[in-house]
C-alpha cells in the first residue's frame, strides 16, 4: 500500500499571479522599448519587409479548387481550411432559417504569449505580424500565432518562433490555458488554444519581437488597428486582481441564467455544398449576397518576407460595411456593470455564447422594419456617454479589411434598464473574467472588449 503522507500537495491558485499583471498593467514604460517608440519600430518592422497583397479572379486561387459535386472550395492538400454551405435554423425571430458560406477548420491552432519579469515587472513578448487582410497589413500580435497547419509545416515554411514555450513544458510556467471560439458568423465550430506562459531562463531575442509591459499595450489598445484580434482574445485570458465589490446577480444566477439561454434555444447548423446555398452568387471575381449584404468570398495573392511561407493565394471573407461592437455599462450600487447578450451565431460549437450588449453591422439592418436592440443607444450616444471608442480589425488572416468600432458607452435607465429583457444580462467585468477561465463562455468580441478592461486601457 503506497502512502501519501510524503505527497506535497500545490496550491489551488497563485494568489500573486493577479497581482503581478495587476503591476505590469500600472507600469507604463518598460525595460526595453518606450511606448513612443513602439510606433516607429512597427513602421521598420514593415519597411525591413516585402508586403503586398493583390486581388486575384477566384480561378487564380492556386492550390485551391471548386470541389466537383459540392462546390465547396478546398486546398489541394486537404489541409488548411475549407469554405462551405452553412443551413441555420433556430427557434428565434427574428432570423429562423437563413444560409451562408462558412469557414470550416477543424484543427485547433496556438494563441500564445510568452510573459518574463524584468526589473521585476512581467513583460509580454509581442510579434509585428503580417495578416493578409488587415488594412495596414502589420499589427502586434502574440508570440506565436499558428494554425496546426503552420506549425507542423503542410506549407513546408519555416519552424514558428517560440513555439517550444507553448508545447515543451519545461521551457515555461502555464499561467493560462483555455480553449476559445473565433468568429461565430464566419467560422464552424472554430477553436484556439488561448496560452500565457512565462519563460524559464533566457528568451532569445529576435528583430520581429518586443518585449512591452500591460501598460504599454493598453496604450496601444487606445489606438486604431495596431493591436490584433489574436492578441487581444489572448490578454482577456489574463487574471484580473480582486473579486470584486458584490453584483446585481450572484456567480450562480449569472451561471443558472447562461445555462437556461443555453437550453431554451434550438439550433440546428447544417453544413451543405457551397453552390446548394439559395440567395449566393458566383461570379468571376467573388461570391457575393444577392442583396449586396453581409460579406463576400473574395481572393487575393499575397507576398509577405516576414511570414514562415513568403508567398501564397488563398481565399477571404470580405464584410460588407463597417461592424459596431459595445458594451452598454451602467454603475449599479457603485459597481460597474456592463449589459450581457446571450448570442446565437450559426458557427458555434454550442448554441450560445455571451457577446457584448450590441454586435452589428448597421448597413446589413437597413431593410428590415425593426431596429437590433441597443444599437440606436450606442449609436446616438454623445461624447459624454462614450468611454471607449477604438476602431480594431478582426482576424486578417481569414477576413479582409474586416473592422468594428469597439465602445463603452454609458447608459442610464431609460436607455438600459436594470430589468434587462429576454436574453440580456448585467454582469460586472470580474464575472465575466471569470468565465474566460472556462472554454466557449464569451465570444471573440466580448474578449475584446475585456482585454481593454484586463490591461488598463478602458477603466469604468
Amino acid at each position: 500500500m503506497t502512502s501519501t503522507a510524503a505527497v506535497s500537495l500545490s496550491p489551488r491558485l497563485d494568489e500573486r499571479l493577479p497581482h503581478r499583471f495587476a503591476r505590469s498593467a500600472a507600469t507604463a514604460e518598460g525595460a526595453h522599448l518606450r511606448t513612443e517608440d513602439v510606433a516607429r519600430w512597427l513602421d521598420g518592422r514593415r519597411a525591413a519587409h516585402r508586403f503586398q497583397v493583390d486581388r486575384i479572379p477566384l480561378a487564380d486561387l492556386d492550390g485551391w479548387s471548386f470541389q466537383e459535386g459540392t462546390g465547396n472550395l478546398v486546398h489541394r492538400s486537404g489541409r488548411f481550411f475549407t469554405v462551405e454551405g452553412l443551413r441555420v435554423t433556430t427557434g428565434s425571430s427574428p432570423y429562423r432559417q437563413w444560409h451562408q458560406p462558412i469557414i470550416r477548420q477543424p484543427e485547433i491552432g496556438i494563441l500564445g504569449i510568452v510573459v518574463k519579469e524584468f526589473d521585476g515587472v512581467l513583460h509580454l513578448l509581442m510579434q509585428a505580424k503580417m495578416e493578409p487582410g488587415n488594412r495596414n497589413l502589420l499589427q502586434l500580435s502574440p508570440t506565436v500565432q499558428a494554425t496546426r497547419s503552420n506549425y507542423t509545416k503542410a506549407h513546408r515554411g519555416a519552424d514558428v518562433r517560440y513555439l517550444e514555450y507553448f508545447t515543451d513544458r519545461s521551457r515555461g510556467r502555464v499561467l493560462a490555458d483555455v480553449l476559445q471560439s473565433e468568429h461565430g458568423s464566419w467560422f464552424y465550430r472554430k477553436s484556439n488554444r488561448n496560452m500565457i506562459v512565462e519563460a524559464v531562463g533566457d528568451v532569445p531575442p529576435h528583430e520581429d519581437f518586443c518585449w512591452l509591459t500591460l501598460a504599454q499595450v493598453a496604450e496601444l489598445l487606445r489606438r486604431d488597428n495596431v493591436v490584433n484580434m489574436d492578441a487581444r482574445t489572448v490578454l482577456a485570458c489574463a487574471p484580473a486582481a480582486g473579486a470584486g465589490a458584490g453584483a446585481l446577480h450572484s456567480d450562480t444566477e449569472l451561471l443558472s441564467w447562461f445555462t437556461s439561454e443555453r437550453a431554451r434555444h434550438d439550433v440546428e447548423a447544417e453544413r451543405i455544398p457551397l453552390d446548394r446555398i439559395p440567395g449566393w452568387e458566383r461570379g468571376e471575381w467573388s461570391i457575393d449576397h444577392e442583396a449586396g449584404r453581409y460579406f463576400s468570398v473574395v481572393a487575393v495573392s499575397v507576398r509577405a518576407g516576414s511570414r514562415e511561407v513568403t508567398g501564397w493565394t488563398q481565399p477571404l471573407f470580405e464584410p460588407r460595411g463597417l461592424g459596431v461592437t459595445a458594451f452598454l455599462t451602467r454603475r449599479i450600487g457603485g459597481v460597474p456593470h456592463l449589459l450581457a447578450h446571450a448570442r446565437i451565431e450559426g458557427g458555434f460549437a454550442d448554441t450560445v455564447e455571451l457577446g457584448p450588449t450590441v454586435q452589428y453591422t448597421p448597413s446589413n439592418h437597413t431593410h428590415l422594419p425593426v431596429r437590433p436592440p441597443f444599437l440606436d443607444a450606442v449609436l446616438d450616444a454623445g461624447p459624454s456617454r462614450i468611454r471607449y471608442e477604438v476602431l480594431h480589425s478582426e482576424e486578417g488572416g481569414r477576413f479582409l479589411n474586416a473592422e468594428s468600432r469597439y465602445l463603452f458607452v454609458e447608459a442610464d435607465e431609460t436607455q438600459a434598464p436594470l430589468q434587462a429583457p429576454p436574453g440580456y444580462l448585467w454582469a460586472t467585468p470580474h464575472q465575466l473574467s471569470g468565465l474566460v477561465r472556462h472554454n466557449h463562455y464569451l465570444n471573440v468580441q466580448a474578449r475584446t472588449l475585456l482585454s481593454c478592461l484586463t490591461s488598463g486601457a478602458v477603466r469604468l
